[in-house]
C-alpha cells in the first residue's frame, strides 16, 4: 500500500477511534451523575431486610405466643396461642389485599388510598425508598417487613383481656381493628414521599434561576413536603413503632379489659402463670426478634443500623436491672417474671428511640422505664382495680409513652443523639428540645385518642354481633376446651 493509500485509510480510522474514545469517556463521566439521581438496590441491604423480616415474624410466632402462653393458666394455654396465630394469619392476608395500600400510599394526611390494593403495581422491578438518598430496596421487601409489624400489633392487645374473650370475638375484632385503627396510624406516623423525592425537589429549587422557575420549583418542593401523614407533618419522630405499635396496642388493650370486665374470680382466686420457663423462652425469642424490629427499621445495612442494634442490646438490659432492683426493694425478692417483664419494657421504650438516641441515653431510658413500668403494673393497677391480665397497658402503653416522649430529648446531639436530618438542607437540622418534645407529646396524645376511642367503638360493635365473653361456666372450664376442644397437657 502506498503512503497516499495509508493516509486515505488511516486518517478516517484514527478519527473514528478518537470519536469513539471521546464518547466512551463522556459516558464514563456521566455515570456518577446518573448514579446520584437514580436510586440503586444493594444485595446486602436486601438480604439484611429479609433477615429482619423473619426476625420480626419470630417475635409473633413463636415468641409472643410462648410469652403469653406461659403467663396464662394451663386451661387457657392453647386458646391464647391460637389467638396470636390467628392474628398473624388474618393480618397477613389483609395486608396484601389492601392494608399496605392504605398505610403507604398518598391520599390524605390520615389514610392512604387503594392504588396499590392487591399489590397492584408492586412487582420485581418496583423499588422502595430507604432513609438515604440514592439507596433503595425492592418494594416487595418493604411490603414484607411492614407486614410483620401489622401482624404483631393486634396480637399484643390480646394479652390485656386474656382468658376471658371468645375466639369468635377475636376473629371479628382483629380485622376491624387493623383496618380502622392500625392502618391509619401507620400512615399518619410513617408515610412520606421519601428522601429521593425531597432531595430532587430541593436540588431543582437550588438550580432554578429566574423568578418564575424558582416559584414553580418552590411549589413543587412544598407539594413533596406536604405528601406526608399527619403525625409525620407535626415533626414527630418514631424510629420503629413506639406510637404505631406499642401505645396503639397498649391503650386498645386497656380499653378492652375495662369493657370486657375482670376475669371470673379475679382478686379472690390465685391466677399464677402456668409456666415461667415457657414465658422466659418467649422473652428470649422476642428480644432476639426485636433486633429485626428496631435495627431493620433503618431499611438498610448502614452505620445507623449498628447504632439501633446496640441500643436494642443495652436498653432492655438496663430495664431488666431497674425492674429487678425496685421489685427487690419493694417485695424483698427479685422475680424471674419481673426480669422478663423489665426486658420487654426496655425493648418497648427504646423502639421509637433506637435510631436516634446514643447508647448512654438508651441505658438511662431503659433503667427508668423498668422502674416506671413496675409501678404501673403493680401499684397503679392494684389501686385502680382493672384486670390487665398480662400487663399490656402497663408495659406497652406506659413504656411506649415514656420512650416516645424521651426520644424528643435523647435525639439531641448534645446528649449523644443523632439529631434529625433535614433532606432539604442536606444536613442535620438545628435542634430545639422544647419543640421536639412538644411534637412527640402531640403524637402520643393523638395515638391515645385515636386508638382509645376507635377501639371502644369496635368492641361495642363486636359485642353486639357475636358477644365478647363466654359464659361463666365456660370461662371456669377453660377456653382451650370450650373454644377449641383441645387440652395442652394430658398428664
Amino acid at each position: 500500500m502506498t503512503l497516499k493509500n495509508w493516509i486515505r485509510a488511516g486518517i478516517p480510522a484514527l478519527a473514528a477511534t478518537a470519536m469513539s474514545a471521546t464518547y466512551a469517556l463522556a459516558q464514563d463521566a456521566a455515570l456518577p451523575a446518573a448514579a446520584a439521581v437514580a436510586p440503586s438496590i444493594n444485595k446486602g441491604d436486601t438480604t439484611w431486610m429479609l433477615i429482619s423480616t423473619l426476625l420480626v415474624l419470630m417475635m409473633s410466632v413463636p415468641g409472643l405466643a410462648l410469652f403469653y402462653g406461659g403467663l396464662v393458666r394451663q386451661k387457657n394455654f392453647l386458646s391464647i396461642i391460637a389467638q396470636v396465630f390467628y392474628s398473624v394469619c388474618i393480618v397477613t392476608l389483609i395486608w396484601v389485599f389492601y392494608g399496605y395500600s392504605l398505610a403507604f400510599t398518598g391520599g390524605s394526611p390520615f389514610i392512604g388510598g387503594f392504588s396499590k390494593a392487591f399489590l397492584s403495581g408492586v412487582g420485581l422491578e418496583s423499588m422502595g425508598a430507604t432513609f438515604s438518598v440514592g439507596v433503595a430496596i425492592p418494594e416487595l421487601v418493604f411490603v414484607l417487613f411492614q407486614l410483620t409489624f401489622a401482624a404483631i400489633t393486634p396480637a399484643l392487645i390480646i394479652g390485656a383481656f386474656a382468658e376471658r374473650v371468645k375466639f369468635s370475638a377475636i376473629v371479628l375484632f382483629i380485622p376491624l381493628w387493623v383496618t380502622f385503627i392500625y392502618f391509619p396510624m401507620a400512615h399518619m406516623v410513617w408515610y412520606w414521599a421519601g428522601p429521593d423525592a425531597v432531595d430532587a425537589a430541593a436540588k431543582a429549587l437550588a438550580a432554578a434561576t429566574d423568578p418564575a422557575a424558582k416559584e414553580a420549583a418552590q411549589a413543587a418542593l412544598d407539594a413533596v413536603l406536604a405528601d406526608t401523614g399527619y403525625i409525620f407533618s407535626l415533626g414527630a419522630i418514631d424510629f420503629a413503632g413506639g406510637t404505631v405499635v406499642h401505645i396503639n396496642a397498649g391503650i386498645a388493650g386497656l380499653v378492652g379489659c375495662l369493657i370486657v370486665g375482670k376475669r371470673t374470680g379475679y382478686g379472690k382466686e390465685l391466677m399464677p402463670p402456668h409456666s415461667l420457663p415457657m414465658c422466659l423462652i418467649g422473652t428470649a425469642l422476642l428480644w432476639v426478634g426485636w433486633f429485626g424490629f428496631n435495627a431493620g427499621s433503618n431499611l438498610e445495612a448502614a452505620p445507623l443500623t449498628v447504632l439501633a442494634t446496640l441500643n436494642t442490646f443495652v436498653a432492655p438490659a438496663a430495664a431488666a436491672l431497674g425492674w429487678a432492683l425496685v421489685e427487690w426493694l419493694a417485695k424483698g425478692k427479685p422475680s424471674l417474671l419481673g426480669i422478663a417483664s423489665g426486658v420487654i419494657a426496655g425493648l418497648v421504650a427504646v423502639t421509637p428511640a433506637a435510631g436516634f438516641a446514643g447508647p448512654m441515653g438508651s441505658i438511662v431510658l431503659g433503667f427508668a422505664t423498668g422502674i416506671i413500668c413496675f409501678i404501673f403494673c403493680t401499684s397503679v393497677k392494684n389501686a385502680l382495680g382493672y384486670d390487665d391480665a398480662l400487663d399490656v397497658f402497663g408495659v406497652h402503653c406506659v413504656g411506649g409513652i415514656v420512650g416516645a416522649i424521651a426520644t424528643g430529648v435523647l435525639v439531641s446531639p448534645d446528649l449523644g443523639g443523632t439529631g434529625i436530618y433535614d433532606y432539604v438542607a442536606g444536613a442535620v437540622a438545628p435542634y430545639d428540645m422544647a419543640t421536639q418534645v412538644m411534637a412527640q407529646t402531640k403524637a402520643v396524645l393523638i395515638t391515645l385518642v385515636w386508638s382509645g376511642v376507635g377501639s371502644a367503638i369496635l368492641y361495642w360493635i363486636v359485642n353486639i354481633i357475636v358477644g365478647l365473653r363466654p359464659s361463666v361456666e365456660k370461662e371456669r372450664e377453660g377456653l382451650d376446651i370450650t373454644d377449641h376442644g383441645e387440652r395442652a397437657y394430658h398428664s
